[in-house]
């Protein structure tokens, strides 16, 4: 393969950092183009995506365009002059002066098994909806989102107890590896295009923080599945007398006859609450708004937490 393939590549945040080291040590990448700058709430101080610090920390020239609208990209494309545009997290829909100029055209890394979930949150929904098996899919980008032909796929298993930020950073690896086998595939001639099943596609929305709101009249298992698959953002939450609590992490746990939300047991395994559907959950990992991660059982004795109290009461 030509080592001196030459590679435009696309993406935001940590998710893509995998994917664009092994691509910057194998060929020439041309540009790094990302979200613009955020400012930080706090002194109003701006904050870089991990893929604008890792191209300025490697010298490779950065792009941060608003949009590509209007065909306002054109003339830079066409002096990067890329042979191959890669995108991994990016978060912009390609216009098609831009994903008909590379001489292999535009691949995605996408973290899910499309057409399932395609959007902007692949990895939380698997989680929040309790699959057992995600993985990564590489597709030649088309118009639409995230519905181009499938070139290659990989999957895994989801931890029962796994968070997204955890599956997140595995999936991220996964998609790295198979980068790199795909890029090598397609430049030889022997890369499959498989067009996506329009009938099995499904939709990923962008995660919001009222998504955390925690029920106990809802069944142990989906709480169990919010928990996990909103750590570590926006992180599930219950409302209480004396504000939000976090929980960032919990385990299922027994059958039980008391009402929803009531505190069942307390003890060095976490703080035990029912559920709806007469099964517990054991909280191991809580937080109080605006308080440092605590141990469940640690916090039980801060607050004096007993049996027969509701969670809510607190």
């Amino acid at each position: 393969m030509n080592q001196k393939l030459k590679i435009v590549f696309m993406g935001t945040p940590d998710f893509a950092i995998p994917s664009l080291e092994r691509l910057h040590q194998a060929y020439d990448i041309r540009a790094v183009f990302c979200q613009p700058d955020k400012v930080n709430g706090r002194g109003n101080k701006i904050t870089f995506g991990p893929v604008k610090e890792f191209a300025v920390n490697n010298g490779i020239d950065v792009y941060q365009p608003d949009t590509f609208k209007n065909e306002c990209c054109k003339e830079l494309i066409k002096q990067l002059d890329p042979q191959l545009i890669v995108v991994a997290a990016y978060g912009k829909l390609m216009p098609e002066y831009v994903l008909n100029y590379p001489q292999y055209g535009c691949i995605n890394v996408h973290g899910s098994l499309l057409p399932k979930y395609r959007g902007a949150s692949p990895i939380q929904y698997a989680v929040l909806n309790g699959e057992k098996k995600t993985g990564i899919t590489i597709m030649k980008m088309a118009a639409g989102l995230d519905s181009g032909d499938i070139i290659s796929q990989t999957d895994t298993e989801i931890g029962e107890y796994e968070t997204a930020g955890e599956l997140f950073d595995r999936l991220s690896v996964l998609g790295a590896q198979l980068l790199m086998q795909t890029i090598n595939s397609i430049v030889n001639g022997t890369a499959c295009y498989t067009p996506q099943n329009e009938k099995d596609s499904t939709y990923a929305s962008m995660i919001t923080k009222k998504m955390g709101c925690i029920d106990f009249g809802d069944s142990a298992q989906h709480i169990k599945q919010k928990v996990y698959g909103l750590n570590p953002w926006p992180l599930a939450y219950v409302e209480t007398n004396s504000g939000a609590l976090k929980l960032h992490r919990v385990l299922l746990g027994s059958k039980t006859d008391c009402t929803p939300g009531s505190i069942v047991a307390v003890g060095k395994d976490g703080i035990e609450i029912a559920c709806g559907d007469k099964n517990t959950v054991v909280v191991t990992e809580i937080q109080r708004l605006g308080k440092k991660k605590m141990d469940a059982y640690a916090f039980s004795l801060g607050t004096k937490i007993r049996p027969g109290m509701s969670i809510y009461s607190l």
